[in-house]
């Protein structure tokens, strides 16, 4: 062979080995997912618990041999409860950490800011936590999804049980932003519709959220001729307004109280037997409430790896990185918008039972979760759930077209 017809041939066994390389180190590297939590201040608890869950979730992926045969590995970013925070956060973990999806976002507000930037991104976002409907209504685009209930269909359920009570004056606490105020707005609107009789009062109480002193709000609810309370205060304002309530004397009023997600295991772990009995809870999931082989072993593995039950937070953290793993190998792919439309129409089973995630909004059809608090459980430190009510995600959700969403 001539010598240049050599140094030919060695170039071309060089590239074809350089490139098969390249692809071996490419199947090689990890699947990153980033996550967008409240971490710091007063609400920090619920990335804490959303942490949680997807670790677990993680680990558990990962040593069965992850996702299209790769590892998969998290990059956390603290929103801080801000939607400008929250935007610049989900950028630097596309654009400088390579994720290949996002999941996460504990705040309505920061969710009404953020959504509408994940086309420009070309990555799905599964949001975990933040209810309200717009971000699935109005907002909705097609690389936004949720797992967890919405305001809309939480609140829904909620009609249905105040519907039940002799209560006809209601009033709401609930914190000044979108969550608080859609609360109140659709929980109204659907309990006017059962009984047209009750009266929704015009004394309404809004604290900002991150509020220190709840006692005036109390005060002006036990002063005035309500009869039922619906109370949207989460996170480390539950726990203090709780606590505050409790001095006052509040819960020994006679009033229909409803904690809109007064069950979440973060709020019921902090204040243990200073949770009132006989006020209504409710949760996005409670951990004693699904009788299936996945609720059985998340609820066991979570109480061996942390040593308390899971909150709705940490189960629908979960279930979200089990929905991209059966998203991205149903794609055979982890480019966004193969993945994001993988994710359209599709049916998982996760802790809470058979998850779908519309087609037409993206809203997952899960089950709110209503009781009424109980004894202290004897194991976990909690209270218990009494009356435990399980909504048809499908009955207290609205229509596509109710929704405003246009894909």
């Amino acid at each position: 062979m001539k010598t240049s017809s050599m140094k030919k041939l060695l170039v071309a066994m060089t590239a074809t080995a350089t490139l098969g390389t390249a692809g071996i180190s490419y199947a090689e590297e990890p699947i990153r997912l980033g996550g967008l939590y409240i971490l710091s201040g007063s609400a920090a608890t619920y990335g804490e618990f959303a942490q949680k869950g997807i670790n677990l979730a993680v680990d558990e992926i990962n040593s069965s041999g992850g996702i299209l045969g790769r590892q998969v590995e998290m990059v956390y970013e603290d929103t801080q409860g801000k939607a400008s925070v929250a935007i610049q956060a989900a950028r630097k973990l596309v654009y400088s950490e390579g994720v290949d999806a996002l999941v996460g976002l504990d705040s309505s507000g920061v969710a009404q800011g953020m959504v509408p930037t994940m086309p420009e991104l070309q990555k799905p976002l599964i949001i975990t936590h933040a209810a309200t409907p717009d971000v699935t209504g109005k907002l909705c685009n097609s690389f936004t999804y949720r797992i967890s209930v919405n305001v809309a269909q939480n609140m829904k359920a909620a009609a249905l049980v105040a519907a039940e009570t002799d209560a006809t004056n209601w009033t709401t606490i609930g914190p000044d932003y979108a969550f608080g105020h859609q609360s109140w707005e659709f929980f109204g609107n659907y309990l006017k519709e059962i009984n047209p009789d009750v009266n929704l009062m015009s004394e309404t109480n809004f604290p900002r959220f991150g509020a220190e002193d709840f006692t005036p709000f109390i005060d002006r609810v036990m002063d005035s001729d309500a009869e039922g309370v619906l109370i949207s205060v989460w996170g480390g304002d539950l726990v203090n307004f709780v606590r505050q309530a409790n001095t006052r004397g509040f819960f020994e009023e006679d009033l229909e109280v409803m904690f809109t997600v007064g069950a979440a295991t973060e709020v019921l772990t902090a204040l243990g037997e200073e949770m009132p009995e006989g006020v209504h809870l409710s949760t996005r999931y409670w951990y004693e409430a699904y009788d299936n082989d996945i609720n059985d072993r998340f609820v066991k593995a979570y109480l061996d790896a942390y040593g308390n039950p899971p909150s709705y937070n940490a189960e629908g953290a979960y279930a979200a990185i089990y929905a991209y793993k059966q998203a991205m190998e149903a794609a055979g792919s982890t480019e966004g918008p193969a993945v994001a439309k993988a994710l359209s129409g599709m049916s998982m089973d996760a802790p809470n039972g058979t998850v779908t995630f519309r087609k037409g909004d993206n809203q997952a059809m899960v089950s709110p979760n209503w009781g009424v608090s109980g004894s202290m459980h004897p194991e976990h430190g909690i209270r218990t759930l009494n009356n435990l009510q399980i909504f048809d995600g499908e009955k207290v959700a609205r229509t596509v077209e109710e929704t405003g969403c246009k894909l």
